[in-house]
């Protein structure tokens, strides 16, 4: 039974990431960890899958740990077939590839980041997201208006099973020079995205270090969309994010919408509604329009490309 598996236990958890000793180990306790985060959904059981979460995490970082450990010591044999000596067909003894250990080159790097932050700093980026979901109880449905400072507005379609068309996506690119991150996203939107790094909602983009040039089409649930944006705004004004185009539906009575606003160096009001695409092909039929910020400082080509969705405004960002 699943309750009788040790991930069930938080602290005995805890201590067999600890006392891991290879790579294989530290993934078997991710892996397994994964299941469970989904297993606790699917039953709607919120603290097993926060825990879960947090399990898979720390499970992630130990496994980043172990394997930059390995590069240091026995090292790890680059990808593909081993070279053989003259007409011998013995491979060359060589340690374990990656692919070997079952660990594909993006969990590899994400791993060896979340090593590579202090354990002070890891513990409490940790603490805040802990304090970040177990706050989340109000989400919003179709056709609920809520009053206040935190509305949302009704019949949202941006779900996260919808994606953005390639011609907004391809004039982002051509904006920024690149995409180095889609930190809300998954493997079907990167066909078009093309990130270097992204991070699906397994792997919470709100804990993970964001680098570089963004795009950022966030999940427009309440209060989840805000702290994507909080984040958004945050590292940019740490520096570590460079440039970023934000998408997001145009709820300009919302604070954060204001925050970006304030933050941003120019915005594009969509002419019309962006029609969304389903995994199938089909389009969606959005209720309200919507509303590109752009985080940067080419703001004559932002209002080149963007000018041809919709009304392109420039912000005092000072």
């Amino acid at each position: 039974m699943i309750t009788a598996n040790i991930l069930v236990k938080y602290d005995a958890a805890c201590k067999a990431i600890a006392i891991a000793k290879s790579a294989d180990e530290a993934k078997d306790i991710h892996d397994r960890a994964d299941a469970m985060r989904i297993y606790a959904r699917q039953s709607k059981n919120r603290q097993g899958e926060i825990d879960m979460a947090e399990i898979r995490m720390r499970a992630e970082r130990r496994l980043g740990e172990l394997i930059t450990a390995q590069k240091e010591t026995v090292g790890l044999a680059p990808a593909g077939r081993p070279r053989k000596i003259g007409s011998d067909e013995e491979p060359i003894s060589r340690p374990p590839t990656l692919a070997e250990a079952g660990i594909d080159k993006k969990l590899s790097s994400r791993a060896q980041k979340l090593a590579a932050v202090p354990e002070g700093k890891f513990e409490g980026m940790l603490g805040e997201w802990r304090d970040r979901v177990s706050a989340e109880t109000e989400r919003v449905t179709t056709n609920l208006l809520r009053e206040g400072d935190n509305v949302i507005a009704t019949k949202w379609t941006g779900d996260p099973e919808s994606y953005t068309p390639a011609k907004y996506i391809d004039a982002a690119r051509n904006v920024m020079g690149r995409i180095d991150l889609d930190p809300a996203s998954n493997a079907i939107a990167q066909k078009t995205v093309g990130a270097s790094e992204w991070f699906d909602e397994g792997e919470d983009g709100l804990l993970q270090e964001w680098k570089g040039r963004v795009f950022l089409n966030p999940p427009y649930a309440h209060p989840t969309i805000a702290h994507f944006i909080d984040k958004l705004c945050n590292e940019i004004e740490a520096g570590d994010v460079t440039a970023a185009i934000l998408l997001t539906n145009n709820n300009t009575d919302t604070k954060w919408w204001h925050r970006a606003a304030t933050m941003a160096t120019a915005v594009c009001f969509t002419a019309g509604r962006i029609n969304f695409y389903k995994a199938d092909g089909q389009l969606s039929q959005p209720t309200n329009g919507q509303t590109f910020f752009y985080f940067g400082d080419d703001i004559q080509t932002f209002a080149d490309l963007f000018g041809a969705f919709g009304l392109v405004m420039e912000c005092d960002a000072t």
